[in-house]
């Protein structure tokens, strides 16, 4: 695991990390884990884990997450400035690898300048563009285009922001 300089922690985070997996996380991230760390609300610590040999999670410089659960089986990037709101779940998979009614793995990609609203789910083989804002509780199943605000179940696009 490499952290980069002035990487913060409030509270106690959870790292796992797999065997030949890597967690790589940039300048000066901050991670908050306590529940009085944010004041809408933190139900649980940052959970951030590689739970594949082989997983490759990359997190950017200047990214702030509060109660974030990262899970991590082949491929998660996340871009520098992406702000990841309290109680987000960030996954490539669908957790029951056994199941023959799902496909597997598929990376997931959030590019820079990206917010995730309260309790977002990012789910597998997605890629979010920069500048984009998801909204509170919003499920990602598809691909979310730059410079969009976009929010719901499933998440849509709801306004263009380039102007």
């Amino acid at each position: 695991m490499n952290l980069g300089k002035n990487t913060s922690f409030r509270g106690w985070p959870s790292f796992e990390l797999a065997n030949d997996s890597n967690i790589k996380i940039g300048e000066n991230c901050r991670f908050n884990s306590r529940t009085t760390s944010n004041r809408i609300g933190i139900n649980h610590r940052c959970m951030i884990s590689t739970l594949n040999n082989g997983a490759v999670l990359e997190i950017g410089s200047k990214s702030g997450f509060s109660g974030v659960s990262i899970g991590c089986f082949e491929k998660i990037i996340i871009g520098n400035n992406v702000k990841v709101g309290a109680n987000v779940l960030i996954t490539d998979s669908d957790w029951h690898l056994d199941d023959p009614r799902v496909s597997g793995p598929k990376p997931v990609f959030i590019n820079d300048n990206v917010w995730l609203g309260y309790g977002v789910v990012v789910m597998k083989g997605v890629t979010i563009g920069k500048n984009t804002i998801i909204g509170i509780n919003s499920v990602v199943t598809k691909d979310i285009p730059s410079n969009v605000l976009a929010a719901g179940n499933p998440c849509k696009v709801i306004k263009d922001l380039k102007n």
